[in-house]
């Protein structure tokens, strides 16, 4: 019996800063159907589809659908079973929000794809204390249904920037927080966005820009005056600890 012919990728699955930061994406907020070839994105950020489609280099068009109570989303899926296969390897599945545990990521793009979680899964805010009018809070945090992954996720972040953060299940929420605060959370600032040229979601880096701006001119109290902005990946692209290029995993 004559075999059909073998099934060709659209997506390259070769590593980089761009390929990197939309794995962060499809671990936050990516679905892979349960056919074995359907990958879903969704998000109500239309800038963050298209990058998402620009940085695979997808033919794909990107869809608008309604929730029930009228929000607007938008929507690209496409049918790759080699980077279908790709994305389980590396610890991705179906239904994976609550039985993920890590993501196998190159050292030299971990900082990438935690860019890409964060603008799925993350946020950040920032405010003067109504106690202390000159004392500014600065906090940064992801969220994660996963105990093990969240675990993880701590422990990369604290192996490459030297940061704990904390981790925070109040009530019954679904989900876990690890939040990083003060001088912590401009490490991880400083370390997510190394450099200009990197892709990311438009109104989350201006956010942090503005607070960042706000502690560097020395107007957030304690944090502006204290806070350590160096990090071994602050330099820019080229200064992480591993060449790019290198395939080296950890999990």
């Amino acid at each position: 019996m004559k075999r059909g012919p073998k099934p060709k990728g659209q997506v390259s699955t070769n590593w980089s800063s761009d390929f990197a930061y939309v794995i962060g994406l499809i671990t936050a907020d990516g679905c892979l159907l349960n056919d074995g070839r359907h990958i879903d994105f969704t998000s109500k950020d239309r800038e963050q589809v298209a990058t998402f489609k620009k940085c695979l280099k997808l033919k794909a068009k990107i869809g608008i659908k309604h929730s029930g109570i009228g929000n607007e989303y938008y929507r690209i899926q496409f049918g790759d079973v080699l980077f279908y296969a790709f994305l389980v390897s590396i610890g991705l599945s179906p239904a994976k929000s609550k039985t993920i545990s890590h993501v196998l990521v190159p050292d030299e793009y971990f900082l990438d794809f935690l860019r890409g979680y964060f603008d799925g899964d993350g946020t950040s805010y920032s405010f003067y204390d109504s106690i202390f009018p000159k004392s500014y809070r600065f906090y940064i945090s992801f969220m994660s249904a996963s105990p093990v992954y969240i675990h993880w996720l701590r422990k990369k972040i604290s192996d490459f920037l030297h940061i704990q953060g904390h981790l925070d299940r109040s009530g019954n929420k679904p989900y876990i927080q690890l939040k990083f605060s003060k001088k912590e959370a401009v490490i991880l600032a400083k370390g997510m966005y190394y450099s200009s040229g990197i892709p990311w979601l438009t109104r989350k880096h201006l956010k942090i820009q503005r607070s960042l701006r706000i502690i560097e001119a020395g107007r957030g109290g304690e944090i502006g005056k204290h806070a350590a902005f160096r990090t071994q990946f602050s330099q820019g692209v080229g200064s992480s600890s591993l060449p790019r290029g290198t395939s080296k995993f950890a999990h």
